[in-house]
């Protein structure tokens, strides 16, 4: 710990913790006085306390919402997936935590494997601008991506529109196949959504020293207790960076 970290992550004397309130399995709820609480509020409190500064959490409704004001003094850390489109204005740490992303297709459906999603004509739900939908976007090249704002709304979608394929992290997609008779998810990933810690790209030092926290806390068991203590389903330390 340097003056120079502390003054980079904690310029205005607490350390602003920007946290995506919609990714259901790092923020599993809120206290008593509504502070957001999971395994991403854990990770954001344990390096306040590393930093010996108080914590303060920023909420925001979606991951896009929170990489979007990036280096414009509204958070000092963010914790979401680390992207190539997000990496352009966020220094991001090694993941974390991992969480697995696949498709659920209908009853019926021909698509039996991963590899059978990206034809011609198939059309494929998805959140827009989550971690996975950027994936998708760089590698999908014959079917077609179908964004609704939210999880809900791609389900919805999905089902109204008889699509073939809805794309989400497993752990939500185990909860919507229990409610479609005949849906089937499809086996293996066609990503995992790397959750990470970043921070502005001009805060240099304060990045190096993150990425040296973060490798301390997956070695340590560290965030392994956080997703033990939060009783997370479908969330992975990830391994060494």
């Amino acid at each position: 710990m340097t003056p120079e970290i502390k003054a980079q992550l904690a310029p205005h004397g607490v350390l602003r913790a920007g946290i995506n309130m919609s990714n259901f399995l790092l923020v599993t709820g809120r206290s008593a006085a509504g502070e957001p609480e999971g395994v991403s509020p854990s990770m954001a409190r344990a390096i306040a306390d590393r930093l010996g500064v108080p914590i303060q959490h920023v909420p925001f409704a979606k991951p896009g919402e929170l990489a979007d004001v990036a280096g414009n003094d509204v958070w000092d850390i963010g914790l979401i997936g680390a992207e190539p489109a997000r990496a352009e204005k966020i220094a991001f740490t090694a993941a974390y935590a991992e969480i697995e992303a696949t498709y659920l297709v209908p009853a019926g459906s021909p698509l039996q494997a991963i590899a059978d999603v990206d034809q011609p004509g198939v059309r494929i739900a998805v959140t827009a601008r989550s971690a996975y939908d950027l994936w998708l976007e760089r590698n999908i090249s014959r079917a077609t991506l179908v964004r609704s704002n939210s999880l809900d709304g791609a389900l919805d979608q999905f089902l109204s529109e008889r699509l073939e394929a809805l794309a989400g992290l497993r752990p939500r997609l185990l909860s919507d196949v229990a409610k479609l008779p005949g849906a089937v998810i499809l086996p293996g990933q066609f990503t995992a959504v790397q959750q990470a810690v970043g921070t502005a790209k001009a805060n240099a030092a304060a990045a190096a020293w993150l990425r040296e926290v973060v490798e301390e806390a997956k070695a340590s068991g560290l965030v392994a207790r956080f997703i033990a203590q939060h009783q997370v389903n479908g969330l992975s330390v990830a391994p060494p960076g």
